[in-house]
């Protein structure tokens, strides 16, 4: 699934990076300590969180990620957005929680490879 195929199936809104949304999903995750996300995310996932300002593209660019989801109506602000358009990495927004949203995009196929695999 693409990016764009997230913001048609879900309803989401692309508040900045959308030269992006071309980007391959590969995978989810939720958090909003950025250290435990720079570790743990997956390589090109698409990023859950309430975290709005600028060091969440920081993060979105070291791990390569598909797109930054805002849970629970947050908005970015203009040096965030600015920093994403710069960047190419979408910042979608969700009204719902990012518990709601994983559990959407785990029943759309969209899972997490493990080594297991």
């Amino acid at each position: 699934m693409k990016t764009q195929d997230l913001i048609d199936q879900f309803g989401l809104t692309a508040a900045a990076g959308k030269a992006g949304i071309d980007r391959e999903i590969a995978g989810g995750y939720c958090g909003d300590l950025l250290s435990e996300v720079m570790a743990n995310a997956p390589i090109g996932c698409v990023w859950m969180t309430i975290q709005v300002h600028q060091n969440i593209v920081a993060v979105a660019v070291l791990r390569e990620m598909a797109a930054i989801v805002l849970a629970m109506d947050n908005q970015p602000d203009l040096e965030t957005c600015e920093k994403a358009d710069r960047e190419k990495i979408p910042i979608l927004l969700y009204n719902g929680s990012s518990y709601e949203l994983a559990g959407k995009l785990y029943a759309a196929g969209i899972v997490n490879e493990t080594a297991d695999e």
